[in-house]
């Protein structure tokens, strides 16, 4: 159906990223439902590899100059844009000099996870749904990729439910089998500080369990990976929101 607003929130994007099955979902869905007609945007963290002479990045200072505060520290809020090359369509990349101007995704060199990715996590959610508000943009559909954009459902349904914005908004996720890191159990304060708390995740807090914790706090699942690994396949048909099994890229209309 054309004419819908339709935001797409991942970690990863051909041609940021070229390597991945979700970069290449992700550039598939969102080519796909703009040449239908939609409004599509696209956030992603604007990772240190990423180019911004090669890809045109500039920054919006219209959207920057936020702060996120994350477990009592304030922490500028960079907002920068490019369109896709060879497309109309915008993305918007997420940047903060302490969480993401390193040149690795979320292990350093010895693969050790970095001990802020839970604080990378938090300040990308809380600056996804601080800036979409900004624009005054209100999406129809928000699809999420990605375990960092698995924490937006998260924050919607705690730290910002008295907040009508998103009321009418569907929200989608698709789950993709993600390297399970350990996010520290220092997590659980940086969460009660948004006063979310008695999460299950938070249990076992690892990018996984996150990644299922919102499996049921949205309106829809998706199998980003036509095989998912066995805990995540076992939360995937638990799980009792509706849910589609593998959907190519290409075939997304169908689940909107």
């Amino acid at each position: 159906m054309p004419n819908q607003k339709i935001l797409y929130v991942t970690t990863e994007m051909f041609p940021y990223q070229e390597d991945s099955n979700m970069a290449m979902m992700v550039n598939k869905m969102a080519l796909k439902m703009h040449q239908e007609g939609n409004d599509v945007r696209v956030f992603m963290p604007r990772f240190g590899f990423i180019s911004e002479r090669k890809f045109q990045l500039h920054e919006v200072i219209r959207l920057s100059g936020m702060n996120i505060i994350i477990n009592d520290l304030d922490q500028p809020l960079i907002i920068k844009v490019a369109s896709l090359p060879g497309e109309r369509l915008q993305v918007y990349f997420i940047d903060n000099e302490e969480y993401f101007k390193r040149k690795q995704y979320y292990q350093d060199e010895d693969n050790q996870p970095f001990e802020d990715n839970d604080e990378r996590a938090i300040f990308f959610a809380r600056g996804v749904i601080e800036t979409i508000k900004k624009l005054n943009w209100v999406p129809d559909i928000i699809h999420f990729n990605g375990w960092m954009a698995s924490f937006i459902p998260i924050y919607l349904k705690n730290y910002y439910k008295t907040d009508s914005y998103f009321n009418d908004t569907q929200l989608v996720l698709s789950v993709y089998n993600e390297k399970d890191l350990s996010l520290g159990d220092n997590i659980t304060e940086k969460l009660k500080f948004d006063n979310i708390e008695n999460l299950k995740a938070l249990e076992e807090p690892t990018i996984q369990s996150f990644v299922i914790e919102s499996m049921n706090l949205v309106d829809t699942i998706v199998k980003g990976d036509e095989f998912l690994e066995e805990k995540l396949d076992k939360a995937f048909e638990e799980s009792k929101t509706p849910k589609n099994e593998y959907v190519d890229g290409g075939s997304i209309s169908e689940i909107y």
